[in-house]
């Protein structure tokens, strides 16, 4: 039976000696999820295939660095989503276009976050942010739990960065209120 090495391990493997296999286990822990959770940011499965190959071609050729500061999955979706983000960019209307309408298309169906957002079971804050518009708590969302800046949220998004700042600082007036 082989031992399981830890994420730590197997950054260390792949930046220290170039080791396919620790790569290569490392990319089979990670890339499912990674894959699923850009899916949720982007309906066009070519693009978020792209951005989880580029994910961990950055991993590989050393030009992300893990610092061994919080979870591996946390620093992956940190590049994964400004990845995305930059290929969004580069997408230009026809990216937009596709967001708008997967937005549409899915907006009855609750992302795992979103669902996760609604389970938060301290005092009354879940019933708080299922009160708040699907706008707003998408504002929070990608700010807040996502830790994307205001000007990587509107990318995202597809709003300008003024109605990020507006719609954040509404949920939070929003939630103050709810709260009190």
């Amino acid at each position: 039976m082989r031992e399981t090495r830890s994420d730590g391990d197997l950054l260390r493997a792949i930046a220290a000696d170039g080791d396919r296999r620790a790569f290569e286990e490392l990319y089979r822990r990670y890339a499912p999820w990674l894959g699923a959770r850009l899916r949720g940011r982007c309906a066009d499965a070519g693009i978020v295939d792209d951005v989880v190959q580029e994910t961990f071609l950055a991993v590989w050729r050393g030009s992300a660095r893990y610092r061994e500061e919080g979870d591996v999955a946390g620093w992956l979706w940190r590049i994964g989503s400004r990845r995305l983000i930059d290929a969004l960019r580069n997408d230009g209307a026809r990216g937009r276009l596709r967001q708008a309408l997967a937005r549409l298309r899915h907006r009855d169906e609750a992302s795992a976050e979103e669902r996760v957002l609604a389970g938060v079971e301290h005092g009354d804050l879940a019933g708080a942010l299922v009160r708040l518009s699907p706008e707003l708590r998408a504002v929070l969302q990608a700010t807040v739990i996502d830790g994307l800046t205001t000007r990587e949220a509107a990318v995202l998004l597809g709003i300008p960065p003024g109605t990020v700042k507006t719609r954040a600082l509404r949920a939070r007036k929003q939630l103050r209120e709810e709260l009190a």
